[in-house]
């Protein structure tokens, strides 16, 4: 795709439509570019739709404000921006609720304790209501609803497998659209660790979950696990080695896009890792 740049205040203004059903990404960099408009912005969801992962919109918003432009909610389908420029403003960046979640469930896994120097109630990003949930291990509940903390599922998912009961995961159709079909990843993987622990239904995910698997030899005589060059597959998968033996990640490199160091991290943890 060409993209010919239109300079300073070249856009129009108006009224935008658009389906994020897959994404609220669309939405954030419509935002993000609106302020550049010659007059007021407004973008509006098709047919008033669904959002994937609403909660970074208002992130997105939020940031726009601290740095001086004129953003509004309308109603739950559309948002209006004023034309402006952007300024300098002193902004803190909490970390990661994303990667926290890793690390919140290493230590869930384990029975010990993590302070990621933030409590994860004092989290804005989406993403930190997994905390809570993790903290129930290993009573996860039945029914786990995804679709505003999506790259939560894949932690909470490999969790799962060791839970005292099942657990479904709905509203997660969007992780079929990441850096790799995620629910396919997901069952697929869990499956390595052990026939039959999972299956798909639908966009749904269904995860038999068995303490048991703790301490036994992952697959058969152990699982090589292919995160489809996904980070998040990789990281996820990681976990269930630090209850099974015999675990293997394939491709360990593609945990660089978020997080280069998360095998360094894991080993000052504790965790013994070596060449499979």
């Amino acid at each position: 795709v060409r993209v010919q740049g239109l300079g300073a205040h070249g856009l129009a203004g108006g009224r935008v439509e658009i389906d994020a059903g897959l994404s609220s990404q669309y939405v954030s960099a419509l935002l993000m570019l609106a302020p550049r408009a010659r007059a007021p912005v407004e973008i509006a969801l098709v047919g008033g739709g669904d959002i994937g992962a609403r909660g970074y919109v208002e992130l997105t918003l939020a940031a726009m404000r601290r740095f001086g432009v004129q953003a509004e909610t309308v109603d739950a389908a559309c948002w209006r921006v004023q034309p402006g420029t952007y300024h300098a403003a002193d902004i803190a960046i909490e970390p990661d609720a994303s990667a926290a979640t890793y690390l919140w469930a290493a230590a869930a896994l384990t029975g010990g304790t993590i302070d990621l120097g933030l409590r994860a109630e004092d989290f804005t990003q989406p993403d930190a209501a997994a905390q809570a949930l993790i903290a129930r291990f290993p009573e996860l509940p039945p029914v786990i609803e995804g679709s505003q903390m999506q790259d939560a599922i894949p932690t909470l998912a490999v969790m799962a497998a060791f839970n005292r009961a099942p657990v479904r995961f709905t509203g997660i159709a969007n992780l079929r659209v990441k850096e790799c079909d995620r629910v396919s990843a997901l069952n697929e993987g869990l499956n390595r660790l052990r026939p039959g622990l999972a299956r798909e239904a639908g966009d749904d995910l269904l995860v038999s979950g068995d303490p048991a698997l703790a301490e036994q030899v992952a697959g058969d005589g152990g699982a090589r696990i292919d995160p489809r060059h996904d980070h998040r597959m990789a990281m996820s998968f990681a976990l269930a080695g630090l209850l099974m033996r015999g675990v293997a990640i394939e491709d360990p490199g593609c945990v660089a896009k978020t997080w280069p160091g998360y095998w360094d991290t894991l080993r000052a943890l504790g965790v013994r890792l070596s060449a499979a």
